[in-house]
């Protein structure tokens, strides 16, 4: 494998995209990196501007056979980098903290690995996403009309993960991520002196009962299916003024369950709760939403695709007994096509993904590339 593709070249790629990494809908430099990257091959043709700042690279195959396409993330996060690097993050209060500059690296092997070695069947797609870690960009992607005209039939796509072996790979049938949202409640009263309290409306106490409720929710019995959680991550309520009573606050959440159908459920029950105590203290209420992530789901058929291709390249694996409880956003294409996402342990004493002195292992982008490439094998092979 190692002769298939010039493992140094990607290597010296994943370093240059950490020293400058752009935060969601703003990757433009980094979409051009890879676009250039990629302009090397020939006889490739190259889609800009999918979604955002996505591009996707296609690669024909010599007959007719399955479309498979290979996803992976451009943006950053805004993390002060605190580790000693030669390439360390020149750019201040951004950082590649969740290892898509290492996830890029990987596909970007495999169009290495595929200009010397062209598809036999069908076609090999390989999307750079924007937008990952605010939830719009593969929303986005799949409903642009650019990416449309592209033809898909398989959806694959990895992500690292720390606390796992080095290069072992980590596989789930079904939901292999966790639903989540965030939630904005605004309470709107009447400001009065602080001295006259009753010429006022302050929202205080519907605020205390909102947050009360709220974190009691996911516990109550018979309301839900699997795991629910609800984090109170925000509170304001007013302003630093010892003169005023508050007119208005603020409370955020985030949502999160293993299942669609409970989000739907814990949605709509948080949903009712607010309501009903903005109106007993006869508040104006607004709720609305952002980075909404739907749970990802994985086909179990090309679960056991990727096992077949793990087990062919010697890899050690397993199965996950339940699913991550963080969120990604590629649950947009296994909605939409067969696909499944598994995970690539990124070493045990590995720091954690988004803390600030985490940094993706070089070491196992060519375990990567190999069970992508392996995939794309299984399934031509049926064709």
């Amino acid at each position: 494998m190692d002769k298939l593709f010039d493992l140094d070249k990607i290597i010296e790629l994943r370093h240059t995209l950490h020293k400058y990494p752009e935060l969601s809908d703003n990757e433009i430099l980094t979409s051009e990196r890879i676009a250039t990257f990629l302009s090397q091959y020939k006889d490739t043709e190259i889609i800009r501007g999918i979604g955002g700042n996505g591009l996707a690279c296609i690669f024909k195959g010599q007959k007719q056979g399955p479309s498979i396409l290979f996803r992976c993330d451009l943006d950053a996060l805004p993390i002060e980098e605190i580790n000693d690097l030669d390439y360390k993050s020149l750019k201040k209060g951004v950082s590649h903290k969740c290892g898509h500059d290492g996830h890029m690296a990987i596909v970007a092997g495999l169009a290495d690995l595929f200009s010397k070695k062209t598809p036999e069947k069908g076609q090999v797609v390989l999307l750079f996403q924007p937008a990952e870690e605010n939830g719009q960009g593969a929303f986005r992607v799949v409903n642009d009309k650019k990416f449309k005209k592209i033809k898909v039939d398989y959806a694959f796509a990895l992500h690292n993960l720390p606390g796992f072996p080095k290069g072992e790979i980590i596989l789930r049938d079904g939901t292999f991520a966790a639903a989540s949202k965030g939630m904005i409640i605004k309470l709107t009263g009447k400001t009065s002196h602080a001295a006259e309290p009753e010429n006022g409306n302050s929202p205080v106490i519907a605020m205390t009962d909102i947050i009360k409720q709220l974190n009691d929710l996911p516990k109550k019995e018979g309301y839900f299916s699997d795991f629910t959680l609800l984090t109170i991550i925000h509170a304001q309520l007013g302003e630093i003024a010892f003169g005023t009573t508050p007119g208005n606050a603020v409370v955020m959440a985030t949502l999160r369950t293993f299942s669609n159908d409970d989000m739907e459920r814990l949605t709509k029950q948080s949903e009712f709760l607010a309501n009903k105590i903005a109106k007993k203290h006869k508040l104006k209420l607004d709720i609305s939403y952002v980075e909404e992530f739907p749970a990802i789901v994985n086909n179990n058929e090309m679960v056991k695709i990727i096992e077949s291709a793990v087990i062919t390249a010697k890899l050690s694996y397993h199965y996950k007994a339940t699913p991550l409880r963080w969120s990604e956003d590629f649950a947009h294409f296994t909605e939409r096509f067969k696909g499944a996402i598994f995970g690539l342990g990124a070493g045990e004493k590995q720091p954690q993904l988004h803390n600030p002195d985490y940094d993706f292992p070089d070491d196992i982008i060519e375990t990567g590339v190999k069970v992508f490439h392996n995939i794309y094998q299984k399934i031509v092979n049926f064709y």
